[in-house]
């Protein structure tokens, strides 16, 4: 029988005339405690540390004894309490990990415990089939333990550095096994939820005569009122709107956070389902959607009524997020509706239309009408009807997909041509060039695979056209990719005459050898920006597995899987013969404020697939074909997108500014021209 393992670790009496006391943390994981056993039908096996006892080597050592007896099928929680801090990284390799230039520390009763030595104790566990999460309540930045500006019983759960921490050893790294870049490592992590990004203030507050952590009193405000098989990613989206409301300097984080991993997974484990593109949820200026104008959306208030959003899963029912007596208003398809008042650069303000729902949820919700340009597609030949009744019920609420629309296109590229007939379906370019294979075309179930087939060429496109360029963020950060050589460096390549930076094998047939490279993000801006680097392949598929969405410091450069070489390669359904080639676009996207990234994931385009089934994020055995040798470390373990990793500026409550821009890659073996790598446009 499946066990929870729980570790609760709160330090308020810290050491006079170091760090200030704290009077939140014990109170926090009592209550955390409380939450656990109510949640689970078996008592979990419990271990708490509390003040001076919570040393580091007590944590490390429970950490590693107590949890670690958590084998497969079972659980481990640590959730920790107490004062957070941060130190300038100064070994090489913390500097190259460290996109900031800070390291991030747990302040046990005694001394820091570095973040990565606890990701790589926790990424211990979970090697051994355990489903591990970690609740962290404090901070990781600078800052003093009582901010004046703020309310007036607001403490910091900060701990400035001592001097003797800029002696630490730094950890050692690790040498991963290769991964596929198009999503995580197979080897187990553990999901993290973060009080705060690497460079804000974790507060405490007094709540009704009783002080916690602002974050563990919205989270487990959250975890109460999730539905059943809540993930953690709608869990974390209810505390951050929560958080907002009592504390706007301070925003919750979750990592791993690209969708399909672990933050896709209900709470304390279990099966990880796709997520849905976007999330509702009340904020601070009333309900959001956590998209706006950098996933393509129209930015503005006079066009935001065309665009609308249908909540996913069925229409809630009355007590769980409709008044009693009330009858939501239905789209297409009977899902409630939200409609937009603004859409913002990261955000898209909405207003329920005729139902009411429960502040405390979030909802997944999908794009039912955009006001943007769709992609025009054009029907011809015989069985066009046929082809036509498909795409009226493509739409996520049973109506006409948004993405799509008749007629030609105004941008020359944009136009797609059906021509259905003869027992199949061609779709082509504007120039006649076919976009996929041949589909077959008998009946309607063969037109409605026709129409998915559409649908996911127009969100592709939409994701290859999105672009920004009046930006006052342009050319602030910058993509660098240079030939990796062992023990050196190498100048950046520079792009052809069609504009494309061009990778060759090197060898001869039977012994070709990928071409490897680096590839660094050059912050040149005065101030923190967040990154992140999607990858557009020509099988139609996206995603964030080089960069997955973080913090970039001022002048600073991150590395993609940490300076570890990427190796570009043919994916495994095209033969390496001379002239075989393949095609990427890298689409940098440079935000104020974090973005939702699960917009960019999009699996290559598989005609056969069962979409109702099928993951958001692409299969490690797809037609995704960059195999980096490293990944990133910190707390979210390898390939996660740890608290380490996650800074930005801590006063802005609404940031507003967002830049996208495009770096071509063809990944070419030497020999005669042989087929087209694929345009994918």
């Amino acid at each position: 029988m499946a066990t929870v393992y729980a570790l609760f670790v709160g330090i308020d009496d810290y050491p006079a005339g170091r760090w200030p006391p704290l009077s939140g943390c014990l109170n926090d994981i009592e209550a955390g405690r409380r939450w656990l056993e109510e949640r689970l039908g078996s008592p979990p096996r419990v271990r708490t540390l509390t003040d001076r006892e919570a040393t580091v080597s007590a944590v490390t050592a429970a950490v590693s004894g107590h949890l670690g007896q958590a084998g497969p099928g079972d659980t481990a929680l640590l959730w920790f309490s107490g004062h957070g801090t941060e130190y300038a990284a100064l070994s090489p390799w913390e500097r190259r990990v460290e996109a900031t230039g800070r390291c991030q520390a747990l302040v046990c009763a005694d001394g820091p415990l570095p973040d990565k030595e606890l990701g790589a104790l926790l990424d211990a566990v979970a090697a051994r089939g355990a489903h591990v999460a970690a609740v962290l309540d404090c901070c990781y930045s600078g800052g003093a333990t009582r901010d004046p500006d703020g309310e007036p019983d607001a403490v910091a759960r900060y701990a400035p550095p001592l001097p003797e921490w800029t002696r630490l050893p730094a950890p050692v790294p690790a040498h991963p096994a290769a991964r596929d870049s198009a999503g995580p490592d197979a080897a187990p992590r553990h999901v993290l939820l973060a009080g705060s990004r690497l460079d804000q203030l974790a507060y405490e507050r007094d709540f009704g005569g009783r002080r916690h952590g602002v974050f563990t009193r919205a989270l487990l405000g959250a975890l109460r009122a999730a539905p059943p098989g809540a993930t953690y990613r709608q869990v974390l989206a209810g505390a951050n709107a929560r958080v907002q409301r009592d504390e706007r300097r301070q925003h919750p984080v979750l990592a791993p956070a690209e969708p399909g991993g672990p933050a896709d997974g209900p709470v304390l484990g279990g099966l990880v389902r796709p997520p849905a593109p976007h999330l509702l949820r009340y904020g601070t200026d009333g309900w959001e959607v956590d998209c706006g104008g950098a996933h393509g959306l129209r930015e503005g208030a006079d066009t935001a009524r065309a665009t609308a959003f249908t909540v996913t899963g069925g229409a809630p029912t009355p007590g769980t997020g409709t008044a009693p007596g009330t009858v939501p208003r239905p789209g297409t398809g009977g899902g409630p509706v939200v409609r937009a008042r603004q859409v913002q650069a990261l955000r898209t303000l909405v207003a329920p239309d005729g139902w009411h729902p429960d502040p405390t949820r979030a909802y997944p919700v999908a794009p039912s009408s955009l006001a943007l340009p769709p992609l025009a597609v054009r029907l011809e030949g015989s069985d066009a009807a046929l082809v036509a009744a498909a795409l009226a019920t493509a739409g996520p609420d049973g109506g006409p997909s948004p993405l799509l629309h008749a007629g030609d296109a105004a941008r020359p590229d944009g136009l797609r041509r059906v021509v259905a007939g003869g027992g199949v379906a061609r779709v082509l370019r504007r120039d006649g060039t076919p976009v996929v294979a041949a589909l077959p075309l008998t009946g309607p179930a063969d037109a409605r695979r026709v129409a998915r087939c559409l649908v996911h060429l127009a969100r592709w496109h939409q994701l290859h056209a999105l672009d920004n360029p009046a930006s006052p963020l342009a050319g602030l950060v910058r993509v660098e990719v240079s030939p990796w050589t062992p023990g050196r460096s190498a100048p950046a390549l520079t792009p052809d005459a069609a504009g494309d930076l061009v990778l060759h094998y090197r060898g001869r047939p039977g012994a070709w050898h990928r071409p490897e490279v680096v590839i660094r993000l050059h912050n040149h801006g005065p101030r923190p920006l967040w990154a992140v680097l999607v990858d557009l392949t020509d099988s139609h598929a996206a995603h964030t597995g080089l960069y997955e969405g973080h913090f970039i410091g001022a002048h600073g450069t991150a590395h993609v899987f940490d300076g570890d070489p990427v190796e570009l390669s043919l994916p495994p359904t095209r033969a390496e013969r001379p002239g075989a080639e393949v095609r990427d676009w890298f689409k940098l996207v440079v935000a104020e404020g974090e973005i939702n990234t699960a917009p960019f994931h999009l699996p290559a385009w598989d005609p056969y697939a069962d979409t109702r089934d099928a993951p958001t994020a692409p299969a490690a055995d797809g037609e995704l074909h960059l195999t980096g040798t490293g990944g990133p470390g910190g707390t979210g373990g390898p390939g996660g997108t740890g608290v380490t990793r996650d800074t930005g500026p801590s006063r802005r409550t609404a940031p507003g500014q967002w830049w996208a821009t495009t770096v071509s890659v063809r990944t070419v073996v030497p020999g005669p021209a042989g087929r087209d790598g694929g345009r994918g446009v």
